[in-house]
């Protein structure tokens, strides 16, 4: 969720009430701090990752299993759907009454 700049200069204008002018040089050099160390740790993590995997990180599509493209619908649609490999059911009578047998209960 992307922060636009009226957020942005909310967010300013409460760390300068909250924290002071005098004490927020010193915080907002802790906040690049902390990002880099952020930054660089996600890096280190990604490039061990790349490294355990190897070459079968490249074929590796996450996108296929990001759960927000899945369609319960097409789902259902799909199950639904007549398999080649079943075979296909009798034939139903026509439309309206069922067929009378004498032989039954």
């Amino acid at each position: 969720m992307p922060i636009n700049g009226s957020e942005l200069a909310v967010i300013a204008l409460l760390a300068v009430i909250l924290i002071g002018p005098e004490r927020l040089p010193e915080y907002a050099q802790q906040l690049a701090r902390l990002v880099r160390n952020l930054r660089r740790l996600s890096q280190d993590a990604s490039d061990r990752v790349r490294a355990e995997l190897g070459p079968e990180l490249d074929d590796l599509d996450l996108r296929s299993l990001d759960p927000r493209q899945y369609d319960p619908r097409r789902i259902v649609r799909d199950a639904l759907r007549e398999d080649p490999a079943r075979p296909t059911p009798a034939p139903r009578a026509p439309a309206g009454r069922a067929p009378f047998d004498d032989e039954a209960t």
